[in-house]
């Protein structure tokens, strides 16, 4: 049986604040980004385990959720410039 693999679990190690411009934005840190493009390369070739489809699905999610937060912050951004 296979263990759902929270996003919250990988914010210790794979999340970095950085400034862009005059907005701080969530971004994956090198370890984590790297980590990702193993996990697509293996899906790609169709190697991918049950545990390494978890972790991808995990990571999937926390990519949408900084992707939400981030573009959430750039909206707010504009609205009072």
């Amino acid at each position: 049986m296979s263990t759902l693999l929270k996003p919250s679990s990988l914010l210790p190690k794979g999340m970095r604040i950085q400034q862009i411009n005059h907005l701080t934005l969530f971004k994956f840190t090198d370890e984590l980004g790297d980590r990702l493009q193993t996990l697509l390369d293996k899906k790609k070739a169709d190697t991918l385990t049950t545990t390494e489809n978890l972790e991808l699905e995990a990571i999937g999610e926390l990519d949408e959720i900084f992707s939400y937060i981030n573009a959430a912050i750039a909206a707010s951004s504009n609205a009072n410039i």
